[in-house]
Protein backbone atom coordinates (compact mmCIF):
# COMPACT_ATOMS: atom_id res chain seq x y z
CA UNK A 1 0.00 0.00 0.00
CA UNK A 2 1.61 3.55 -1.00
CA UNK A 3 1.11 5.52 1.53
CA UNK A 4 3.22 8.54 -0.13
CA UNK A 5 0.99 11.76 0.00
CA UNK A 6 3.61 13.37 -2.26
CA UNK A 7 1.73 13.52 -5.54
CA UNK A 8 -2.03 15.06 -6.07
CA UNK A 9 -3.90 13.18 -8.07
CA UNK A 10 -7.79 13.00 -8.47
CA UNK A 11 -9.13 9.93 -7.41
CA UNK A 12 -12.28 7.90 -8.43
CA UNK A 13 -13.27 7.30 -4.61
CA UNK A 14 -11.68 8.58 -1.14
CA UNK A 15 -13.50 6.16 1.66
CA UNK A 16 -13.33 8.31 5.21
CA UNK A 17 -12.65 4.70 7.41
CA UNK A 18 -10.63 1.43 7.41
CA UNK A 19 -13.31 -0.47 9.63
CA UNK A 20 -15.13 -3.75 8.15
CA UNK A 21 -17.54 -1.61 5.84
CA UNK A 22 -15.03 0.83 4.34
CA UNK A 23 -12.19 -2.14 3.81
CA UNK A 24 -14.94 -4.09 2.08
CA UNK A 25 -16.00 -1.53 -0.20
CA UNK A 26 -12.20 -0.63 -1.07
CA UNK A 27 -11.24 -4.17 -2.03
CA UNK A 28 -14.73 -4.44 -4.29
CA UNK A 29 -14.15 -1.02 -6.03
CA UNK A 30 -10.78 -2.14 -6.81
CA UNK A 31 -11.87 -5.29 -8.56
CA UNK A 32 -13.15 -2.95 -11.55
CA UNK A 33 -9.97 -1.21 -11.27
CA UNK A 34 -10.53 2.07 -10.14
CA UNK A 35 -8.49 4.35 -8.23
CA UNK A 36 -8.77 4.53 -4.73
CA UNK A 37 -8.03 6.31 -1.91
CA UNK A 38 -8.40 5.44 2.14
CA UNK A 39 -8.07 7.73 5.01
CA UNK A 40 -8.00 6.32 8.57
CA UNK A 41 -7.06 8.18 11.48
CA UNK A 42 -5.88 4.96 13.63
CA UNK A 43 -2.45 3.28 13.11
CA UNK A 44 -3.25 -0.41 13.41
CA UNK A 45 -6.47 -2.36 13.77
CA UNK A 46 -8.37 -2.31 17.01
CA UNK A 47 -7.07 -5.49 18.41
CA UNK A 48 -10.12 -6.45 20.86
CA UNK A 49 -12.96 -8.27 19.70
CA UNK A 50 -16.37 -6.03 19.01
CA UNK A 51 -17.99 -7.62 16.05
CA UNK A 52 -18.63 -11.24 16.58
CA UNK A 53 -21.47 -12.20 14.11
CA UNK A 54 -21.85 -12.72 10.25
CA UNK A 55 -24.43 -14.61 7.82
CA UNK A 56 -23.89 -16.17 4.86
CA UNK A 57 -24.68 -13.25 3.03
CA UNK A 58 -21.72 -11.91 4.39
CA UNK A 59 -19.75 -14.41 3.48
CA UNK A 60 -20.77 -14.56 0.31
CA UNK A 61 -19.94 -10.49 -0.40
CA UNK A 62 -16.36 -12.08 1.13
CA UNK A 63 -16.46 -14.77 -1.61
CA UNK A 64 -16.47 -11.50 -4.24
CA UNK A 65 -13.46 -9.99 -2.03
CA UNK A 66 -11.39 -13.24 -2.33
CA UNK A 67 -11.26 -13.84 1.51
CA UNK A 68 -14.03 -16.49 2.60
CA UNK A 69 -12.17 -19.48 2.04
CA UNK A 70 -8.79 -17.91 4.12
CA UNK A 71 -11.46 -16.71 7.08
CA UNK A 72 -13.20 -20.16 6.95
CA UNK A 73 -11.17 -21.94 9.28
CA UNK A 74 -11.34 -18.95 11.68
CA UNK A 75 -14.95 -19.56 12.48
CA UNK A 76 -17.53 -20.87 14.18
CA UNK A 77 -20.73 -22.33 12.69
CA UNK A 78 -23.23 -20.95 15.53
CA UNK A 79 -26.44 -23.07 16.16
CA UNK A 80 -28.39 -19.80 16.87
CA UNK A 81 -30.31 -17.99 19.66
CA UNK A 82 -32.78 -18.69 22.97
CA UNK A 83 -34.54 -16.32 24.74
CA UNK A 84 -35.41 -17.72 28.33
CA UNK A 85 -36.71 -16.37 31.20
CA UNK A 86 -35.58 -16.00 34.85
CA UNK A 87 -36.07 -19.71 35.61
CA UNK A 88 -34.87 -20.98 32.38
CA UNK A 89 -37.64 -21.38 30.50
CA UNK A 90 -37.71 -20.77 26.44
CA UNK A 91 -39.75 -17.62 25.71
CA UNK A 92 -37.87 -17.80 22.09
CA UNK A 93 -36.22 -20.00 19.92
CA UNK A 94 -33.89 -18.79 16.85
CA UNK A 95 -32.06 -21.69 15.96
CA UNK A 96 -29.91 -21.49 13.31
CA UNK A 97 -29.50 -24.71 10.65
CA UNK A 98 -26.00 -26.32 10.98
CA UNK A 99 -26.36 -27.24 6.82
CA UNK A 100 -24.66 -25.22 4.44
CA UNK A 101 -27.51 -22.67 3.12
CA UNK A 102 -28.69 -21.60 0.38
CA UNK A 103 -26.02 -18.67 0.25
CA UNK A 104 -23.41 -21.46 -0.37
CA UNK A 105 -22.42 -20.84 3.20
CA UNK A 106 -24.02 -21.43 6.80
CA UNK A 107 -26.49 -19.47 7.77
CA UNK A 108 -24.71 -17.50 11.04
CA UNK A 109 -21.31 -17.63 11.95
CA UNK A 110 -19.00 -16.28 15.07
CA UNK A 111 -15.66 -14.56 14.18
CA UNK A 112 -13.23 -12.15 15.44
CA UNK A 113 -13.61 -8.89 14.25
CA UNK A 114 -9.47 -8.01 14.09
CA UNK A 115 -8.83 -11.54 11.98
CA UNK A 116 -11.94 -10.29 9.19
CA UNK A 117 -9.84 -6.94 9.41
CA UNK A 118 -6.58 -7.94 9.04
CA UNK A 119 -7.59 -10.24 5.92
CA UNK A 120 -9.53 -7.41 4.29
CA UNK A 121 -5.92 -5.42 4.08
CA UNK A 122 -4.08 -7.79 3.72
CA UNK A 123 -6.36 -8.37 0.19
CA UNK A 124 -6.11 -4.92 -0.32
CA UNK A 125 -2.70 -4.67 -0.18
CA UNK A 126 -2.64 -6.61 -3.42
CA UNK A 127 -4.50 -4.19 -5.29
CA UNK A 128 -2.27 -1.86 -6.68
CA UNK A 129 -4.87 1.27 -7.65
CA UNK A 130 -5.28 1.44 -3.76
CA UNK A 131 -3.59 4.08 -1.76
CA UNK A 132 -4.11 3.63 2.11
CA UNK A 133 -3.31 6.29 4.74
CA UNK A 134 -3.10 4.95 8.26
CA UNK A 135 -2.84 8.01 10.97
CA UNK A 136 -4.16 10.39 8.23
CA UNK A 137 -7.35 12.20 9.79
CA UNK A 138 -9.79 13.96 7.06
CA UNK A 139 -11.07 17.12 8.75
CA UNK A 140 -12.70 18.67 6.70
CA UNK A 141 -14.87 18.69 3.21
CA UNK A 142 -15.22 20.98 0.19
CA UNK A 143 -17.80 19.46 -2.60
CA UNK A 144 -16.89 20.81 -6.35
CA UNK A 145 -18.98 20.50 -9.29
CA UNK A 146 -16.85 17.66 -10.78
CA UNK A 147 -15.12 16.29 -7.41
CA UNK A 148 -14.58 16.90 -3.34
CA UNK A 149 -11.64 18.17 -1.69
CA UNK A 150 -10.85 16.59 1.27
CA UNK A 151 -8.73 18.81 3.82
CA UNK A 152 -6.31 16.12 5.72
CA UNK A 153 -3.98 16.11 8.64
CA UNK A 154 -0.92 13.45 8.87
CA UNK A 155 -1.16 12.69 12.49
CA UNK A 156 2.86 11.76 12.71
CA UNK A 157 3.85 15.28 11.39
CA UNK A 158 0.88 17.45 11.90
CA UNK A 159 1.22 18.43 8.08
CA UNK A 160 -2.01 19.48 6.31
CA UNK A 161 -2.71 18.89 2.89
CA UNK A 162 -5.29 18.30 0.15
CA UNK A 163 -6.59 15.66 -1.73
CA UNK A 164 -9.54 15.31 -4.18
CA UNK A 165 -11.93 12.54 -5.71
CA UNK A 166 -14.30 12.33 -7.84
CA UNK A 167 -16.84 10.46 -4.79
CA UNK A 168 -16.73 10.17 -1.23
CA UNK A 169 -17.64 7.56 0.98
CA UNK A 170 -17.97 8.18 4.82
CA UNK A 171 -17.69 4.94 6.47
CA UNK A 172 -16.52 6.90 9.23
CA UNK A 173 -18.83 5.60 12.47
CA UNK A 174 -21.59 6.91 14.24
CA UNK A 175 -19.89 10.41 14.43
CA UNK A 176 -19.37 10.57 11.18
CA UNK A 177 -17.68 13.79 10.18
CA UNK A 178 -18.90 12.73 6.11
CA UNK A 179 -22.61 12.61 7.49
CA UNK A 180 -22.26 15.99 8.79
CA UNK A 181 -21.03 17.64 5.96
CA UNK A 182 -23.91 16.77 4.29
CA UNK A 183 -26.33 17.68 6.06
CA UNK A 184 -28.29 14.50 6.74
CA UNK A 185 -30.39 13.80 9.74
CA UNK A 186 -30.81 10.92 12.05
CA UNK A 187 -34.48 9.34 12.29
CA UNK A 188 -34.67 7.50 16.11
CA UNK A 189 -35.81 4.75 16.25
CA UNK A 190 -36.46 5.31 19.76
CA UNK A 191 -34.34 2.66 21.75
CA UNK A 192 -31.15 3.64 23.51
CA UNK A 193 -30.00 1.73 26.52
CA UNK A 194 -26.75 1.28 27.96
CA UNK A 195 -25.24 -2.01 28.31
CA UNK A 196 -21.65 -3.90 29.82
CA UNK A 197 -20.28 -5.79 27.51
CA UNK A 198 -17.09 -8.06 29.16
CA UNK A 199 -15.22 -10.08 26.59
CA UNK A 200 -13.47 -13.01 28.38
CA UNK A 201 -10.93 -15.93 27.39
CA UNK A 202 -11.64 -19.48 28.68
CA UNK A 203 -8.61 -20.71 31.08
CA UNK A 204 -9.83 -24.20 30.68
CA UNK A 205 -12.75 -26.15 29.00
CA UNK A 206 -16.90 -25.22 30.12
CA UNK A 207 -19.12 -26.76 27.51
CA UNK A 208 -21.42 -26.14 30.36
CA UNK A 209 -22.23 -22.85 28.63
CA UNK A 210 -23.48 -24.40 25.47
CA UNK A 211 -23.01 -23.00 21.83
CA UNK A 212 -25.81 -21.30 21.36
CA UNK A 213 -26.58 -17.14 22.53
CA UNK A 214 -28.70 -17.06 25.51
CA UNK A 215 -31.29 -13.89 26.29
CA UNK A 216 -31.32 -14.26 29.48
CA UNK A 217 -35.01 -12.20 29.96
CA UNK A 218 -34.42 -11.41 34.28
CA UNK A 219 -36.30 -8.03 35.10
CA UNK A 220 -33.48 -8.11 37.92
CA UNK A 221 -31.00 -7.68 35.23
CA UNK A 222 -31.32 -8.53 31.51
CA UNK A 223 -28.08 -10.44 30.35
CA UNK A 224 -26.86 -11.79 27.44
CA UNK A 225 -24.08 -14.91 26.75
CA UNK A 226 -22.41 -15.35 23.37
CA UNK A 227 -20.09 -18.31 22.32
CA UNK A 228 -17.26 -16.72 20.59
CA UNK A 229 -14.43 -18.81 18.12
CA UNK A 230 -12.13 -20.13 20.05
CA UNK A 231 -11.72 -19.62 23.74
CA UNK A 232 -13.29 -16.23 23.47
CA UNK A 233 -16.70 -15.84 25.40
CA UNK A 234 -19.30 -12.79 25.96
CA UNK A 235 -21.26 -11.38 28.33
CA UNK A 236 -23.53 -8.40 27.96
CA UNK A 237 -25.26 -7.16 31.15
CA UNK A 238 -27.54 -4.27 31.08
CA UNK A 239 -27.03 -1.59 33.23
CA UNK A 240 -29.42 -0.92 35.99
CA UNK A 241 -30.60 2.19 38.09
CA UNK A 242 -27.82 2.78 41.09
CA UNK A 243 -24.96 1.75 38.60
CA UNK A 244 -21.61 3.55 38.13
CA UNK A 245 -20.77 3.48 34.63
CA UNK A 246 -17.44 4.55 35.79
CA UNK A 247 -16.45 2.02 38.43
CA UNK A 248 -18.65 -1.27 36.84
CA UNK A 249 -15.82 -2.17 34.36
CA UNK A 250 -13.32 -2.39 36.94
CA UNK A 251 -12.38 -5.94 37.75
CA UNK A 252 -13.61 -5.99 41.62
CA UNK A 253 -16.88 -5.00 40.01
CA UNK A 254 -17.24 -7.26 37.10
CA UNK A 255 -16.74 -10.42 38.87
CA UNK A 256 -19.24 -10.69 40.87
CA UNK A 257 -21.79 -9.98 37.97
CA UNK A 258 -20.27 -12.77 35.86
CA UNK A 259 -20.00 -15.31 39.36
CA UNK A 260 -23.50 -16.60 38.28
CA UNK A 261 -21.56 -18.60 35.41
CA UNK A 262 -17.71 -18.03 36.21
CA UNK A 263 -14.76 -16.97 38.04
CA UNK A 264 -11.64 -15.66 38.02
CA UNK A 265 -10.25 -19.19 37.61
CA UNK A 266 -12.09 -20.39 34.46
CA UNK A 267 -11.33 -16.88 32.61
CA UNK A 268 -9.12 -13.61 31.74
CA UNK A 269 -11.27 -10.46 31.77
CA UNK A 270 -9.85 -9.56 27.92
CA UNK A 271 -12.51 -6.43 27.69
CA UNK A 272 -14.75 -4.46 29.37
CA UNK A 273 -17.07 -1.76 27.75
CA UNK A 274 -20.29 0.27 28.59
CA UNK A 275 -22.10 0.87 25.43
CA UNK A 276 -25.23 2.72 24.61
CA UNK A 277 -27.18 0.49 22.30
CA UNK A 278 -28.70 3.20 19.37
CA UNK A 279 -31.43 2.35 17.05
CA UNK A 280 -31.31 5.19 14.00
CA UNK A 281 -31.39 5.01 10.03
CA UNK A 282 -29.97 8.09 8.59
CA UNK A 283 -32.22 9.73 5.95
CA UNK A 284 -30.46 11.15 3.17
CA UNK A 285 -27.68 9.02 2.58
CA UNK A 286 -26.32 10.73 -0.44
CA UNK A 287 -25.90 14.31 -1.56
CA UNK A 288 -23.83 15.10 -4.69
CA UNK A 289 -20.97 13.31 -4.60
CA UNK A 290 -20.91 12.13 -0.96
CA UNK A 291 -22.44 8.92 0.59
CA UNK A 292 -22.17 7.32 3.37
CA UNK A 293 -22.12 3.98 4.91
CA UNK A 294 -22.18 1.76 7.79
CA UNK A 295 -22.59 3.08 11.27
CA UNK A 296 -22.41 6.44 9.52
CA UNK A 297 -25.74 5.67 7.79
CA UNK A 298 -27.58 3.16 10.83
CA UNK A 299 -27.14 1.75 14.07
CA UNK A 300 -28.85 -1.11 15.65
CA UNK A 301 -29.04 -2.63 19.33
CA UNK A 302 -27.24 -6.10 19.18
CA UNK A 303 -29.77 -8.65 19.54
CA UNK A 304 -29.95 -9.83 15.45
CA UNK A 305 -25.80 -9.45 15.42
CA UNK A 306 -26.44 -7.60 12.66
CA UNK A 307 -24.47 -4.43 12.72
CA UNK A 308 -21.43 -5.50 10.95
CA UNK A 309 -23.49 -7.08 8.78
CA UNK A 310 -25.25 -3.84 7.63
CA UNK A 311 -22.55 -2.15 6.68
CA UNK A 312 -20.73 -5.47 4.45
CA UNK A 313 -24.22 -5.01 2.75
CA UNK A 314 -24.14 -1.28 2.21
CA UNK A 315 -20.95 -2.02 0.79
CA UNK A 316 -21.28 -4.30 -1.74
CA UNK A 317 -24.89 -2.79 -2.91
CA UNK A 318 -22.75 0.83 -3.27
CA UNK A 319 -19.65 -0.64 -4.84
CA UNK A 320 -21.00 -1.76 -8.43
CA UNK A 321 -23.16 1.40 -8.57
CA UNK A 322 -19.97 3.47 -7.82
CA UNK A 323 -18.26 1.60 -10.73
CA UNK A 324 -20.72 1.83 -12.79
CA UNK A 325 -21.20 5.39 -12.69
CA UNK A 326 -17.36 6.17 -12.65
CA UNK A 327 -16.91 4.23 -15.95
CA UNK A 328 -20.27 5.71 -17.89
CA UNK A 329 -22.18 2.54 -18.07
CA UNK A 330 -25.03 3.94 -15.89
CA UNK A 331 -25.75 7.79 -14.90
CA UNK A 332 -25.49 9.52 -11.56
CA UNK A 333 -29.36 8.89 -10.48
CA UNK A 334 -28.29 5.12 -10.32
CA UNK A 335 -26.54 6.30 -6.94
CA UNK A 336 -29.85 7.39 -5.44
CA UNK A 337 -31.00 3.89 -6.00
CA UNK A 338 -28.59 3.08 -3.10
CA UNK A 339 -30.81 4.53 -0.74
CA UNK A 340 -33.85 3.36 -1.93
CA UNK A 341 -32.71 0.21 -1.23
CA UNK A 342 -30.55 -0.32 1.47
CA UNK A 343 -32.95 2.19 3.63
CA UNK A 344 -35.72 -0.08 3.74
CA UNK A 345 -33.92 -3.41 4.26
CA UNK A 346 -31.78 -2.21 7.48
CA UNK A 347 -34.83 -0.72 8.83
CA UNK A 348 -36.39 -4.04 8.64
CA UNK A 349 -33.60 -5.35 10.59
CA UNK A 350 -33.02 -2.34 13.25
CA UNK A 351 -37.01 -2.53 14.18
CA UNK A 352 -36.83 -6.31 14.51
CA UNK A 353 -33.99 -5.91 16.63
CA UNK A 354 -35.43 -3.05 18.78
CA UNK A 355 -38.57 -5.43 19.09
CA UNK A 356 -36.64 -8.57 20.35
CA UNK A 357 -34.30 -5.93 22.63
CA UNK A 358 -38.32 -4.75 24.28
CA UNK A 359 -38.53 -8.90 24.94
CA UNK A 360 -35.38 -8.92 27.00
CA UNK A 361 -35.07 -5.39 28.08
CA UNK A 362 -38.07 -5.59 30.28
CA UNK A 363 -37.28 -4.39 33.75
CA UNK A 364 -40.74 -4.28 35.44
CA UNK A 365 -41.09 -7.34 37.37
CA UNK A 366 -45.44 -7.64 36.97
CA UNK A 367 -44.97 -6.98 32.98
CA UNK A 368 -42.41 -9.40 33.18
CA UNK A 369 -44.23 -11.81 34.91
CA UNK A 370 -46.88 -11.37 32.20
CA UNK A 371 -44.48 -11.78 29.18
CA UNK A 372 -43.37 -14.99 30.76
CA UNK A 373 -46.49 -16.61 31.18
CA UNK A 374 -47.54 -15.60 27.95
CA UNK A 375 -44.72 -16.96 26.30
CA UNK A 376 -43.35 -19.58 27.77
CA UNK A 377 -46.72 -21.98 27.33
CA UNK A 378 -46.17 -21.38 23.43
CA UNK A 379 -42.51 -20.35 22.80
CA UNK A 380 -42.24 -18.51 19.55
CA UNK A 381 -39.97 -20.15 16.67
CA UNK A 382 -38.18 -17.23 15.22
CA UNK A 383 -36.80 -16.78 11.81
CA UNK A 384 -34.16 -14.68 10.02
CA UNK A 385 -36.34 -11.66 8.00
CA UNK A 386 -35.77 -12.12 4.54
CA UNK A 387 -36.58 -8.50 3.28
CA UNK A 388 -36.52 -7.77 -0.18
CA UNK A 389 -34.30 -4.47 -1.61
CA UNK A 390 -36.31 -1.14 -1.28
CA UNK A 391 -37.56 0.55 -4.35
CA UNK A 392 -34.56 0.55 -7.09
CA UNK A 393 -32.35 -0.79 -10.13
CA UNK A 394 -34.09 -4.10 -10.05
CA UNK A 395 -37.81 -5.32 -11.58
CA UNK A 396 -39.44 -6.02 -8.15
CA UNK A 397 -42.27 -8.46 -8.36
CA UNK A 398 -41.66 -12.17 -6.52
CA UNK A 399 -37.70 -12.14 -7.22
CA UNK A 400 -36.19 -8.74 -8.47
CA UNK A 401 -34.92 -7.10 -5.13
CA UNK A 402 -34.13 -10.05 -3.98
CA UNK A 403 -30.88 -12.32 -2.77
CA UNK A 404 -30.34 -14.54 -4.88
CA UNK A 405 -29.44 -18.48 -3.84
CA UNK A 406 -26.10 -19.72 -4.96
CA UNK A 407 -25.95 -23.14 -5.89
CA UNK A 408 -22.79 -25.60 -5.93
CA UNK A 409 -22.24 -26.59 -8.57
CA UNK A 410 -21.51 -30.74 -9.90
CA UNK A 411 -17.62 -30.07 -10.03
CA UNK A 412 -17.63 -28.17 -6.67
CA UNK A 413 -17.49 -24.69 -7.49
CA UNK A 414 -20.05 -22.07 -5.95
CA UNK A 415 -22.09 -20.15 -8.97
CA UNK A 416 -20.28 -16.60 -7.98
CA UNK A 417 -16.80 -18.14 -8.75
CA UNK A 418 -18.12 -19.28 -11.95
CA UNK A 419 -19.83 -15.45 -12.78
CA UNK A 420 -17.03 -13.61 -11.55
CA UNK A 421 -17.98 -9.71 -10.15
CA UNK A 422 -20.18 -8.36 -12.79
CA UNK A 423 -23.91 -8.52 -13.84
CA UNK A 424 -24.44 -12.19 -15.22
CA UNK A 425 -27.07 -13.47 -17.25
CA UNK A 426 -28.05 -17.36 -16.14
CA UNK A 427 -30.30 -19.21 -18.45
CA UNK A 428 -31.31 -22.36 -19.73
CA UNK A 429 -28.93 -23.51 -23.10
CA UNK A 430 -32.17 -23.08 -25.22
CA UNK A 431 -31.82 -19.28 -24.76
CA UNK A 432 -28.27 -18.87 -24.71
CA UNK A 433 -28.49 -17.61 -29.18
CA UNK A 434 -31.40 -15.47 -28.08
CA UNK A 435 -29.07 -13.92 -25.14
CA UNK A 436 -26.22 -13.02 -27.64
CA UNK A 437 -28.34 -11.25 -30.00
CA UNK A 438 -30.09 -9.12 -27.60
CA UNK A 439 -27.12 -8.62 -25.29
CA UNK A 440 -23.74 -9.24 -26.95
CA UNK A 441 -21.23 -8.87 -24.36
CA UNK A 442 -22.62 -6.42 -22.19
CA UNK A 443 -23.18 -9.20 -19.78
CA UNK A 444 -21.76 -12.53 -18.45
CA UNK A 445 -23.70 -15.32 -20.11
CA UNK A 446 -23.87 -18.58 -18.25
CA UNK A 447 -26.12 -21.02 -19.61
CA UNK A 448 -27.53 -23.38 -16.80
CA UNK A 449 -25.80 -26.75 -18.41
CA UNK A 450 -25.64 -27.98 -14.59
CA UNK A 451 -28.22 -29.68 -12.65
CA UNK A 452 -27.90 -27.81 -9.92
CA UNK A 453 -28.14 -24.62 -11.51
CA UNK A 454 -30.96 -25.93 -13.53
CA UNK A 455 -33.35 -26.81 -10.76
CA UNK A 456 -32.25 -23.12 -9.49
CA UNK A 457 -33.90 -21.78 -12.26
CA UNK A 458 -37.02 -24.53 -11.94
CA UNK A 459 -37.72 -22.77 -8.77
CA UNK A 460 -38.59 -19.54 -10.22
CA UNK A 461 -39.88 -20.92 -13.40
CA UNK A 462 -37.50 -18.49 -15.54
CA UNK A 463 -35.32 -19.19 -18.40
CA UNK A 464 -32.71 -17.07 -17.30
CA UNK A 465 -32.31 -14.81 -14.17
CA UNK A 466 -30.38 -11.65 -14.39
CA UNK A 467 -28.07 -11.31 -11.41
CA UNK A 468 -26.65 -7.63 -10.17
CA UNK A 469 -22.80 -7.82 -9.19
CA UNK A 470 -23.93 -8.02 -5.30
CA UNK A 471 -25.77 -11.33 -6.09
CA UNK A 472 -29.66 -9.60 -5.80
CA UNK A 473 -31.53 -10.57 -8.91
CA UNK A 474 -32.22 -7.77 -11.25
CA UNK A 475 -34.81 -9.62 -13.43
CA UNK A 476 -36.36 -12.85 -14.79
CA UNK A 477 -37.18 -14.05 -17.87
CA UNK A 478 -39.30 -16.91 -19.11
CA UNK A 479 -38.52 -16.41 -23.10
CA UNK A 480 -36.51 -14.92 -25.98
CA UNK A 481 -38.86 -11.65 -25.60
CA UNK A 482 -38.32 -11.47 -21.87
CA UNK A 483 -34.27 -11.11 -22.50
CA UNK A 484 -34.78 -8.42 -25.37
CA UNK A 485 -36.93 -6.70 -22.80
CA UNK A 486 -33.30 -7.14 -20.59
CA UNK A 487 -31.11 -5.03 -23.04
CA UNK A 488 -32.40 -1.84 -21.93
CA UNK A 489 -30.97 -2.67 -18.46
CA UNK A 490 -26.91 -2.65 -18.82
CA UNK A 491 -26.07 0.55 -20.45
CA UNK A 492 -24.88 1.56 -23.87
CA UNK A 493 -24.04 -1.97 -26.01
CA UNK A 494 -23.19 -2.38 -29.43
CA UNK A 495 -23.86 1.52 -30.40
CA UNK A 496 -27.05 1.83 -28.82
CA UNK A 497 -28.00 4.05 -26.12
CA UNK A 498 -29.42 1.98 -23.89
CA UNK A 499 -31.64 2.81 -20.53
CA UNK A 500 -30.04 2.80 -17.01
CA UNK A 501 -30.98 -0.40 -14.84
CA UNK A 502 -33.04 1.65 -12.75
CA UNK A 503 -34.67 3.26 -15.05
CA UNK A 504 -35.53 -0.16 -17.49
CA UNK A 505 -36.64 -2.61 -14.89
CA UNK A 506 -38.05 0.06 -12.16
CA UNK A 507 -40.40 2.97 -13.44
CA UNK A 508 -40.72 4.78 -10.10
CA UNK A 509 -37.03 4.14 -9.27
CA UNK A 510 -36.49 6.22 -12.62
CA UNK A 511 -37.91 9.45 -11.00
CA UNK A 512 -35.14 9.05 -8.02
CA UNK A 513 -32.74 10.96 -10.42
CA UNK A 514 -35.04 14.33 -10.53
CA UNK A 515 -33.43 16.16 -10.75
CA UNK A 516 -30.01 14.77 -11.39
CA UNK A 517 -27.53 15.05 -8.90
CA UNK A 518 -23.79 14.88 -9.70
Amino acid sequence: MNASTDAAPVYDVAIVGLGPAGATLANLLALRGLRIVVFEREADIYRLPRAIHIDGECMRVFQSVGIADELLPHLFVSPGMKFVDSGGKTLIDWSRPQEVGPQGWHPSYRFHQPQVEELLRARLARHPGVDVRLRHDVFALEPHGDRVELRVEESASGRLYRCAARYVVGCDGARSLVRRVMGTTLDDLQSHERWLVLDVLLKRERPDLGDHSIQFCDPARPATYVRGVGVRRRWELMLMPGDDAATITRPEAVWPLLAKWLTPDDATLERPAVYTFHSVVARGWRNGRMLIAGDAAHQTPPFMGQGMCAGIRDAANLAWKLADVLDGTAPPALLDTYESERSPHVREFIETAVRLGGVIQTTDVEAARRRDAEMAARPQVFSTPQPALGPGAHAGGVHGGRMSSQPVLANGDRLDDRVGYRHALVLLPALAAAARAALGDSVRVVAADDAALQAWLASMAAGAVLLRPDRYIAAVATDAQGLRAMAGLLGPVHGHEHRSLSAAVNPAAASLGSPLRQ
